[in-house]
């Protein structure tokens, strides 16, 4: 695996319920991607081979925010990229954690 992002998604409601609703739209069409991730509490994290893919994800992330209804939306994102070698996976990074 080439790249790995985290993003956090925060969009710009008035109520905790629509906050949520619409973060759970945007995990849904994160899961719909097919590429391997790994939903936490403040961001999830996504692994691929193509950088280009993720960047994409991540701008569509924020695009989906707004059609889900959201007025404005802000992110926090997180990149790892090695063109030529291979970074640490969220398995090895968290899976003795949650043994």
């Amino acid at each position: 695996m080439k790249a790995s992002v985290a993003i956090q998604v925060l969009p710009n409601v008035s109520s905790e319920d629509e906050l949520i609703r619409i973060v759970d739209e945007v995990i849904a069409y994160i899961k719909s991607t097919g590429l391997n991730c790994y939903v936490g509490p403040f961001e999830t994290t996504i692994e691929g081979e193509s950088y280009d893919e993720l960047m994409e994800i991540v701008a569509n992330c924020q695009k989906i925010a707004i059609k889900a209804g959201s007025p404005s939306v802000s992110a926090y994102i997180k990149v790892v990229y090695n063109p030529e070698g291979e970074v640490l996976t969220i398995d090895k990074k968290v899976s003795k954690h949650h043994q």
